[in-house]
């Protein structure tokens, strides 16, 4: 099941502070809250890309994203916990977690999206994975994002832990020597807090959740379509 609302309107006041960033010029800005965790948060980045990638072909224009944190489940230990116990826990039973798993499976298989939840055993923190979103450039932040959700949703691995990330990083081709250094400094926490709180004062209460040009809110995995249709509606609203 694709979980979706309509075009919410988001108020100014609690759009993301530095929307643009270094791309002021461009038409359209998505940002983008989620957590890697949420097996509907890859599938609606896998939507939303492969909607950016027609709406430049068709319209000629460039679409920016920035990335934000959520949270799904603020109560997680460090370590985390076991995977099929947060799981029955939270849905009130073992009874129905197949059924959910497998109704994700098909929506996954149906956009070239693989879950391999026979792998998964832990239900990780991922203020770490977070905090390294913050830390990277933007230019290195997609990418990063789509091989932790890889890691775990494919691999299993448990993207709580600092070493794993790091193996992660490492794979990417970036330099983990200055990664370990920015989390011992405690870098990125600030900006994983501020991502929190800006998605509490919008109201934001599950993920995927999209903020097109500070002003439109998108929740859910929409298919790539409806949001080639929701891009067409705001640049006609914007007078573009």
């Amino acid at each position: 099941m694709i979980v979706r609302s309509g075009i919410l309107k988001v108020s100014a006041s609690h759009a993301p502070a530095q929307l643009y960033r270094d791309e002021e010029l461009a038409l359209m800005h998505i940002d983008i809250y989620s957590d890697m965790v949420c097996p509907w948060c890859r599938i609606g980045k896998k939507n939303v890309t492969d909607a950016i990638d027609q709406w430049v072909a068709e319209s000629g224009e460039d679409v920016t994203v920035s990335y934000h944190a959520f949270l799904l489940d603020h109560s997680l230990p460090p370590e985390g916990l076991p995977f099929r116990a947060s799981m029955a826990h939270k849905m009130g039973g073992e009874h129905r977690i197949e059924e959910m798993l497998q109704r994700v499976t098909d929506a996954g298989a149906a956009v070239g999206v693989p879950f391999r939840f026979d792998r998964v055993t832990r239900m990780p923190n991922t203020v770490l994975a977070h905090r390294l979103t913050a830390i990277l450039p933007a230019d290195r932040q997609e990418a990063w994002i789509d091989a932790v959700m890889m890691a775990y949703f494919e691999y299993g691995r448990d993207i709580a832990k600092r070493e794993v990330l790091l193996e992660i990083a490492s794979d990417l081709g970036l330099e983990t020597f200055p990664l370990e250094t920015a989390l011992d400094e405690g870098r990125g926490a600030e900006e994983v807090q501020e991502d929190l709180e800006r998605a509490s004062a919008m109201g934001i209460s599950g993920v995927p959740f999209f903020v097109l040009n500070g002003k439109y809110g998108l929740s859910g995995a929409y298919p790539a379509a409806e949001f080639v249709k929701a891009f067409g509606k705001i640049a006609e609203q914007s007078g573009q």
